[in-house]
């Protein structure tokens, strides 16, 4: 009796470990693949959403995010809420902010295998191992700025999986329960990223799939999602033109364009799945041409695609019916319909089909696992031939992640892979200027300049960079020639400016910052950048004011701090300016100068020991500062006095 009750416990305990097994060797998979992110640094846009994002800094941050729509490049709340819970872990450090991303990945791909074993498709482990290791997926991934992919993900993952156990449920308070959670899941990933909101489609569409036709209750069932997705999408179309710039020349296309783009992008995707190779940050942007019959082709044959599978479906299924249906609809929002600033360099990118890619690699495993049992290929076989694909998937997405090192492997890698993306050379010489390699810069940003002579930003980076070699005259060309390619440019006007500045033109350099303010009222760049000329115009109060103005912009603008300081010092307003040299040392932690300033400061208080550790400071930095080296010997041998109160 004894021997036969555990026999029952081990049948029992079989399917539990067999599970587990799974789910572990998912992680497992999914870890090293990904070997490479966790060494990864910041990348574009990474600067926007993590390293410059000032919500992230304090709780007033924290409020911005959630009721403050523009304070981050989207309203995204979830999704930067998540980014300012690890800045208090991580600051500023990727390798935090890169495990993250992975480790959510690979929850997605155990929710993919739950969820596609709950809808009772074939092959849910081999699906889900492809999702995880499959190359398209390591954008979305090894990018810090696509949390907003990976997190929307698990959300949406998650609703679809509770509502597949609503419908699946026997008693009404259990369905209920379900619906709740879906809901909620349903709002959590649009709050992380609004593309989520084709999810009530493709929940109808699994269910038409599983049963013989729609009921009332399913369609009234997913109404309150529709209406939720509905709401949000608006909100964010409103801020991809406004706020990120997602409007002008390049957007004004016609809707038989726009169905071009739509019928080729299908293709790209779908191709893309069946050969990864070669994977790119930015492929090339289509000419679209509504008058070219060649072009038409593309819409036509997903068209015909879309017909046949629908006119077969009593012979082949509603399968084929439901994974392209899902697959466009998913697609949906990336498809040219929407004008997103990214349009501007491409019309597709490998993390837009993210959750697309779901609709096709799903059915495959499932007829690859339907195909063995009809031909009869035995396990070991079946396991053989998956383990290889799943290696050389794995082998594919390793290389890939190691494109996303840094900026500069990213962007030679798209220049290698598409040489006329101008993004990338002016990407690249952005990040070259910044560390001191003005002569590289100025090669890739020649580059594209020959790709786009009338671009109004390579003529004003060009300008940027020969300011910095000091080649003012070249400069200012280049900037007044980005000036009238784009009069109403805040950063055509300030960058002139600054130009002028440097060259002693300080009323028409005032003007043009003076400008810029007013075409962006919130530009705390131009507020600085103006006070500092007044201050040269000794207009000091005036100065005093942009000053000020800067930093209710940005509370954490270091330059403005150090600037506002050395101006409040100089008028004998030292008690104000001890916190902002204390603020700018904060935010720009080792530079030598502001521990030399702050020191000078405290010494004309009679704070000599605090003044002494200050300069100090400044000459273990610096220790060929021989001005900090003269006013420490200065403030030593200085006798004693009391503290200015």
């Amino acid at each position: 009796m004894t021997t036969r009750r555990a026999a029952r416990r081990r049948e029992h305990a079989r399917p539990g470990l067999r599970e587990a097994g799974i789910g572990i060797a998912l992680a497992l998979l999914t870890l090293a693949a990904y070997g490479p992110a966790f060494r990864a640094d910041f990348i574009w846009d990474d600067d926007a959403y993590v390293t410059g994002n000032t919500t992230l800094d304090d709780l007033g941050g924290l409020a911005r995010i959630w009721l403050e729509p523009g304070a981050t490049p989207q309203y995204y709340p979830l999704t930067f809420t998540s980014l300012w819970l690890e800045h208090r872990l991580y600051a500023d450090a990727a390798a935090g902010y890169h495990a993250t991303n992975v480790l959510l990945h690979t929850a997605n791909a155990i929710l993919v295998w739950r969820l596609l074993a709950a809808i009772g498709l074939p092959g849910a482990p081999l699906a889900a191992a492809i999702f995880a290791v499959h190359p398209v997926h390591v954008e979305s991934v090894a990018w810090i700025s696509e949390r907003k992919n990976v997190l929307s993900g698990a959300c949406y993952l998650g609703a679809f999986l509770a509502a597949a156990g609503m419908a699946a449920a026997a008693t009404a308070s259990e369905r209920r329960r379900r619906g709740l959670v879906t809901l909620a899941l349903f709002v959590a990933a649009l709050l992380a990223k609004t593309v989520t909101c084709t999810l009530p489609v493709a929940l109808l569409l699994v269910l038409w799939w599983r049963r013989d036709r729609l009921q009332w209750r399913d369609l009234r069932a997913v109404l309150p999602l529709v209406a939720i997705g509905l709401a949000a999408a608006p909100i964010t179309i409103w801020l991809e033109r406004t706020h990120v710039g997602a409007h002008g020349a390049l957007w004004d296309l016609s809707l038989p364009q726009r169905l071009l783009i739509a019928g080729r992008a299908l293709w790209f995707y779908a191709a893309s799945l069946a050969w990864p190779h070669p994977l790119s940050f930015v492929y090339p942007r289509w000419h679209v041409d509504a008058a070219s019959a060649v072009q038409w082709l593309p819409p036509l044959a997903a068209a015909a695609a879309a017909l046949a599978a629908w006119l077969g479906r009593r012979r082949l299924g509603k399968g084929p019916v439901v994974a392209l249906a899902g697959f466009a609809i998913t697609l949906a929002p990336a498809l040219g319909f929407i004008d997103v600033y990214p349009m501007r360099y491409t019309f597709v990118a490998d993390h837009y089909q993210y959750l697309a890619s779901l609709f096709l690699i799903a059915p495959a495993a499932a007829a690859a696992a339907a195909g063995a049992r009809r031909r009869r290929i035995g396990p070991r076989a079946g396991a053989a031939a998956a383990a290889l694909l799943l290696a050389v998937l794995a082998v594919l997405t390793w290389r890939r992640a190691t494109i996303f090192a840094d900026q500069e492997t990213l962007w030679r890698d798209v220049i290698a892979k598409n040489p006329a993306a101008s993004m990338a050379h002016i990407n690249l010489a952005m990040w070259l200027q910044q560390r001191g390699r003005g002569p590289e810069a100025l090669a890739e940003l020649a580059a594209a300049l020959r790709l786009e002579p009338d671009d109004a930003e390579v003529h004003g980076d060009i300008g940027v960079v020969l300011a910095s070699l000091g080649r003012s005259a070249e400069a200012r060309r280049h900037l007044e020639r980005a000036l009238a390619l784009a009069p109403a440019s805040p950063l055509a006007h300030n960058n002139l400016a600054n130009a002028l500045a440097a060259a002693g033109d300080l009323a028409a350099a005032a003007d043009h910052y003076r400008t810029a303010i007013r075409l962006r009222p919130r530009y705390p760049e131009a507020e600085n950048n103006l006070a500092n000329v007044l201050v040269h115009q000794n207009r000091i109060d005036e100065a005093l004011r942009h000053y000020e103005a800067a930093l209710a912009i940005d509370p954490d603008y270091a330059d403005a701090h150090a600037n506002l300081a050395s101006v409040l010092a100089a008028v004998g307003r030292g008690s104000e300016a001890i916190p902002h040299y204390r603020r700018a040392l904060a935010l720009r932690p080792g530079t030598a100068s502001l521990h030399n300033a702050l020191g000078l400061e405290l010494a004309r208080r009679g704070e000599r020991e605090a003044a002494i550790a200050e300069l100090e400071k400044a000459l273990a930095l610096a220790p060929g500062y021989d001005e900090a080296r003269s006013n420490l010997a200065a403030v030593r041998t200085a006798p004693p006095r009391t503290a200015t109160p």
